[in-house]
């Protein structure tokens, strides 16, 4: 999982990637290629 900033950058990586929020925090998740999981915050 990477830690950044901006994660409007890694949301366009993949076409299966979703912003979620959960517990104040922002997540991209993949649920087809997990390498691509972000946090923020």
């Amino acid at each position: 999982m990477k830690i950044r900033n901006s994660l409007k950058s890694l949301k366009d990586r993949h076409r299966d990637n979703r912003v979620i929020r959960r517990r104040g925090r922002t997540y991209i998740i993949n649920k087809t290629n997990r390498r691509f999981k972000a946090r923020q915050g």
